[in-house]
């Protein structure tokens, strides 16, 4: 039996993210050396294109990752913590992903790019000089007004679950309710 045969029978003939029943297609998630059934999904074409170009993502689609997300398919798993990973932005999307576990295999996995453009990339340091990873909790260290949110982040606020940006002085993360990217040079890891 062919991987696509065996892949239209784990789906049920569905995408595996969105259950969409047309148009379905292999994607084998990267970074893959040899496609199996273990490393590849079904999806439809809109969220392959998606995938394919992230520039054209659009979020309510992905709020099928609700369902998705516990299905106990590694591969699937891993693809809907990356989409959710992209959509992190938005609130919804990070509840889903605060609430995701995988187990720490797939984890990796599911944050491996097949690219070496993550070890390139300038460290994020707090106010002290110490590294930053996502996931860290920060304590703010000055009394900071966030724009166009009306409200003031106060000195010693803790922001948990930090995500790191493409830039090394910013850092995202909830304060009130609401996700805000802060200057690393205003806060100290918790």
């Amino acid at each position: 039996m062919s991987i696509e045969q065996r892949l239209l029978q784990r789906s049920n003939t569905s995408c595996e993210l969105c259950s969409a029943d047309a148009n379905l297609s292999v994607y084998e998630i990267p970074p893959v050396s040899t496609a199996t059934e273990e490393n590849s999904i079904f999806l439809c074409n809109a969220c392959l294109g998606q995938i394919n170009d992230p520039g054209t993502i659009d979020p309510n689609h992905w709020r099928c990752l609700n369902d998705s997300m516990w299905t106990p398919v590694p591969a699937v798993q891993v693809m809907a913590w990356r989409q959710l990973k992209q959509l992190e932005g938005e609130g919804w999307a990070q509840d889903l992903l605060d609430m995701l576990y995988l187990e720490p295999e797939v984890q990796q996995w599911a944050e491996a790019n097949g690219s070496d453009e993550d070890d390139d990339r300038t460290p994020s340091k707090d106010s002290n000089g110490t590294d930053l990873q996502a996931g860290d909790s920060v304590t703010l260290i000055k009394d900071l007004d966030v724009k166009g949110a009306g409200f003031t982040a106060k000195r010693g606020t803790t922001v948990k679950n930090i995500a790191l940006t493409d830039n090394p002085e910013h850092i995202e993360g909830r304060v009130n309710g609401t996700r805000i990217v802060l200057l690393t040079k205003f806060l100290k890891k918790a």
